[in-house]
């Protein structure tokens, strides 16, 4: 269908992303007449949800389908689940619907693709291009709850802590704080998923060599000497010049005794050893430690060492 042509097609001033409330258009000057017309069949633009219009064609991205919920609902509404994982950097498939949270005293008809929750635990808002999303620890219990898959669920859970944005104890804390509804397959699948410590801290190493200049290394190794016997653990190793990295509790404990740093410094590995505290803390001094030793293991001969897959201490 043609456009009329007296219909200007121009955004008022302060529209973002091409979602705006009537009464935001009222308030620029745009006049109740002209905002039908443009919404009628065929026209540029159309309505998103009660109040909240779509001023450009064609279907909705995510983004504005985000904006126009949060744009309905006004602050402090917040932005949970899968789309807050997403806008903290976690790579998940998006349900239908926009998961909302709202104050416990505010009431609104559900429409469209908005599921709203009220809540008297209205997290503070993580604010990404303008947007409120919730944490990372409320956002992964928040779309766990609503995960009927066994594997979907685990790696739910899994991911936020692997890319090391929040820890196991902040998951646990999050769901004991919770409304409990839904929580039983979560509560197990959380017991179940034991070393989630150490994988946060993998997920802070992961974070940190995004920002270092140094080649991908391969993971939780274990190096052997020449007769293929064990010596040492490697959290983070570049096997093309020696190099092993150490951070947390590894190589400590009770596997240090006879994996240790010690032994793999005798075989001639040059070896990194990174507290946790640093790695969350200090992550730029940790990165130019592992460049200053990784120019030092590429100048020296490398020592004649084996990596393998990880393999219990005895």
């Amino acid at each position: 269908m043609t456009r009329p042509s007296n219909v200007r097609t121009d955004l008022p001033s302060g529209v973002v992303d091409s979602v705006s409330s009537i009464d935001a258009l009222r308030s620029a000057g745009v006049s109740g007449s002209t905002i039908a017309g443009r919404c009628r069949p065929g026209g540029p633009w159309r309505r998103l949800l009660p109040g909240v219009l779509l001023l450009s064609g064609g279907e909705p991205t995510r983004n504005q389908q985000l904006r126009a919920a949060v744009t309905r609902a006004g602050p402090p509404a917040v932005i949970t689940g899968v789309d807050a994982l997403c806008a903290h950097g976690i790579a998940l498939p998006r349900s239908c619907s926009v998961h909302l949270l709202l104050p416990r005293s505010r009431r609104l008809i559900p429409h469209g693709f908005v599921n709203h929750e009220r809540t008297a635990r209205l997290p503070d808002p993580v604010f990404v291009d303008g947007l409120p999303f919730a944490p990372v620890p409320r956002a992964t219990i928040d779309a766990a709850r609503q995960e009927t898959d066994a594997e979907r669920l685990r790696r739910l859970l899994s991911l936020p802590v692997y890319y090391g944005l929040c820890t196991g104890a902040d998951l646990n804390a999050e769901l004991d704080a919770g409304n409990q509804r839904g929580t039983s397959a979560v509560r197990d699948t959380l017991r179940r998923l034991d070393s989630l410590g150490d994988t946060f801290l993998h997920g802070m190493a992961r974070r940190l060599l995004r920002t270092a200049p140094l080649p991908p290394p391969a993971w939780n190794v274990t190096v052997c000497d020449r007769l293929d016997r064990p010596i040492g653990l490697a959290d983070a190793w570049w096997d093309e010049i020696g190099l092993a990295w150490q951070f947390g509790a590894r190589g400590t404990g009770e596997a240090g005794g006879k994996m240790s740093h010690l032994a793999l410094r005798a075989a001639g590995v040059v070896v990194v050893r990174t507290e946790a505290g640093m790695l969350e803390d200090s992550p730029a001094r940790a990165a130019k430690e592992l460049v200053r030793a990784f120019g030092l293991a590429a100048r020296r001969e490398r020592p004649p060492v084996l990596a393998r897959g990880v393999v219990a201490a005895a």
